[in-house]
């Protein structure tokens, strides 16, 4: 579990510099992807689309915990945080089937992936709906 930790904080970390993150936040970036996927593979979750919404529920407080610490966008952390939770492999099996004429695996595996990327979406809109100033007490302390 250690070294998906680690592999998933250098990945984001890796994408953060691709997409141009400033350098001085490459941690909290790497931070938030490394925690999400730790969420993620816990055993307790039963399937993989309830893991993706917890993951990105706890990916997104962590974006906005650091965005309000250390004064810049949201999305500094979040899509990098993310990157790890893409269904990027069930899309990959998804097309792979649907070309190779197998079309049960294909509707199968596309559903998990479509149901994975709502789950996501679902997170990040439920965690946006804390207010700010929720943000702002636990970073800074003050009201």
């Amino acid at each position: 579990m250690i070294g998906q930790l680690i592999a998933a904080f250098l990945g984001t970390v890796a994408f953060g510099f691709l997409f141009g993150i400033p350098r001085r936040y490459y941690a909290y970036s790497g931070l938030c992807g490394s925690v999400a996927w730790g969420v993620y593979v816990l055993p307790v979750w039963g399937s993989d689309v309830i893991a993706s919404f917890a993951a990105t529920m706890v990916a997104t407080f962590l974006s906005r915990f650091f965005a309000v610490k250390k004064r810049c966008p949201v999305t500094v952390f979040l899509i990098a945080g993310l990157i790890p939770l893409v269904p990027g492999i069930g899309l990959y099996w998804t097309f792979y089937y649907l070309v190779t004429n197998q079309l049960e695996q294909m509707s199968s595996t596309g559903l998990v992936a479509v149901k994975s990327a709502c789950a996501i979406v679902l997170g990040i809109v439920f965690v946006f709906e804390i207010p700010q100033k929720f943000f702002r007490v636990i970073a800074h302390g003050k009201k």
